[in-house]
């Protein structure tokens, strides 16, 4: 994998989020992929896992910015901010890490995202 490679699987992923294209998971993720939406959350696993997810998160309007932090290998971390639009308005920063199989789907997917005004130590 490279930068272009890895922006251009991020790209998709926003494109199919956006248009809430559950068939899309099946370009992105190998059948058995593992996707984590936090470090300590149980992952899902599977396209089924993964589009039950997708559908109770879709339908927000948003905007996402999204750069690379490393690429090694078959893995790579991306450095992201993601603004949702809507009555309640609310934007993130992220981290995700993402492990790539041969053929250029996500086989690992981890996510590491955080609040403006939510702690990020232990209270």
């Amino acid at each position: 994998m490279d930068h272009e490679a890895v922006m251009t699987w991020v790209a998709a992923y926003e494109a199919a989020w956006r248009e809430e294209d559950l068939r899309a998971v099946e370009t992105l993720f190998t059948e058995d992929a593992r996707y984590a939406r936090s470090p300590y959350d149980e992952p899902l696993h599977g396209h089924g896992e993964i589009r039950d997810f997708w559908l109770v998160d879709s339908g927000e309007t948003f905007t996402l910015r999204a750069a690379p932090v490393a690429v090694e290998g078959t893995t790579a971390v991306v450095r992201l901010e993601v603004r949702y639009g809507g009555p309640e308005p609310q934007e993130y920063r992220d981290l995700w890490i993402l492990r790539f199989a041969d053929d250029g789907r996500v086989a690992d997917f981890e996510e590491w995202a955080y609040w403006p005004g939510k702690a990020f130590t232990v209270e």
